[in-house]
């Protein structure tokens, strides 16, 4: 098959799709399809209108994708803000995609990009934004992950480790990120909790049952961002703590600890608090060095090092940060917290502007920007 003509056609193609009515977004995702579908089956039977072919076929996958986004919108919109409590009745197609999605021919990364972007609904940038990865390599990995599916029949579907981590970071994209989808996570958790028996599933649930219970006491009227130590815990969900917590132990209580869990103990305890200096820093660092042991993630010692400054002091928190490469996502921002409470001003001020510069979205920026202002006009006075 020649690739270079496949090339030389796309940008006809996407222009007619776009003229049709088509988003560019969407757009591009079809020719993607129509491309990936010519590879599979151009070899045996190639097409006398190769042009013609790949419009049709791409305008053909952009109104499949068009009516499962609207099915997935009306399923949305059926869950409530806050999900009720409870098992669900049945295995939706949604949860059966996440499965298939997760297939023994992709590897685990290839796997939740692919149902990120399938099941989802997250664009590319978002998908490469939650891997740390810039946004051209993400489409390649999704790309590659499509050619390698296409064809294939989804009889052996992936591990549970792939969609647990697939609802993970979709329900992350849904508390932080600017597409709400921590509902429809939460409500995918909960069908499989149901029909799978497995203490990281009850895991990750507590975990996300916990961080929605904070939903609206995150965020102030204007919109910026409100630390957790700031928060009106009076506003925090004591339902779904209490429903959090309830399944958190129960998971824990079968004594095979994965990370979900430890996850969802860190965040009992934070719940657990009456007030932020009555929160155990102890435990909370006794949970990040079962995370480290489980999960050898240097973001866990990242959060590892504010608790180490929360429990010890901040020497001993910045000793505990000194060891990480500085390169890490919100290291600057971390370093800032704690030069400041070890009373570095001027350092903490640089590093809250530096923080701000790196920062993944708006709402970051904007607080780690006033972070600086601050401590700079503290130290104007």
């Amino acid at each position: 098959m020649d690739e270079v003509l496949l090339r030389s056609l796309t940008p006809s193609v996407l222009t007619v799709l776009v003229r049709r009515g088509a988003d560019f977004a969407a757009a591009e995702d079809a020719v993607q399809d129509a491309l990936v579908e010519a590879v599979r089956v151009w070899a045996a039977e190639p097409p006398r209108d190769a042009k013609g072919w790949l419009i049709t076929v791409a305008w053909r996958k952009f109104l499949d994708a068009t009516h499962a986004d609207a099915a997935r919108r009306r399923r949305e919109d059926r869950v409530e803000e806050e999900p009720a409590p409870g098992p669900t009745p049945a295995m939706d197609d949604t949860l059966q995609l996440c499965f298939l999605c997760a297939h023994p021919s992709l590897t685990p990364a290839s796997a939740v990009a692919l149902t990120l972007r399938a099941v989802g609904g997250l664009t590319t940038r978002q998908i490469a934004e939650a891997y740390l990865v810039p946004e051209a390599t993400m489409a390649q990995r999704i790309s590659r992950a499509k050619r390698t599916v296409s064809g294939v029949r989804f009889d052996r579907p992936g591990d549970i480790a792939t969609v647990l981590r697939v609802l993970y970071l979709v329900f992350n994209e849904g508390y932080s990120g600017d597409v709400d989808l921590a509902a429809e996570a939460i409500r995918l958790t909960r069908h499989l909790a149901a029909r799978i028996d497995h203490p990281e599933v009850a895991g990750l649930l507590a975990l996300m049952l916990l961080h929605h219970a904070r939903r609206t006491a995150r965020t102030s009227s204007d919109g910026s961002l409100v630390p957790l130590a700031e928060q009106d815990r009076g506003r925090w969900d004591t339902a779904l703590i209490a429903e959090g917590v309830g399944i958190l132990q129960a998971a824990l209580a079968r004594d095979r600890l994965g990370e979900y869990q430890a996850q969802a103990a860190v965040a009992a305890l934070h719940a657990d608090a009456p007030t932020a200096e009555e929160t155990d820093w102890v435990q909370i660092v006794e949970w990040y060095d079962e995370l480290a042991r489980l999960t050898d993630s240097p973001v866990v010692r990242l959060n590892r090092a504010v608790a180490v400054g929360e429990a010890d002091g901040a020497r001993a928190g910045l000793a505990a940060l000194a060891v990480l490469d500085a390169s890490l996502p919100r290291h600057a921002a971390v370093a800032a917290y704690l030069h400041e409470r070890d009373g570095d001003l001027a350092t903490a001020a640089r590093l809250y502007a530096e923080a701000a510069h790196k920062a993944p979205n708006l709402a970051e920026r904007d607080h780690l920007t006033r972070q600086a202002a601050r401590l700079n006009a503290r130290r104007g006075q």
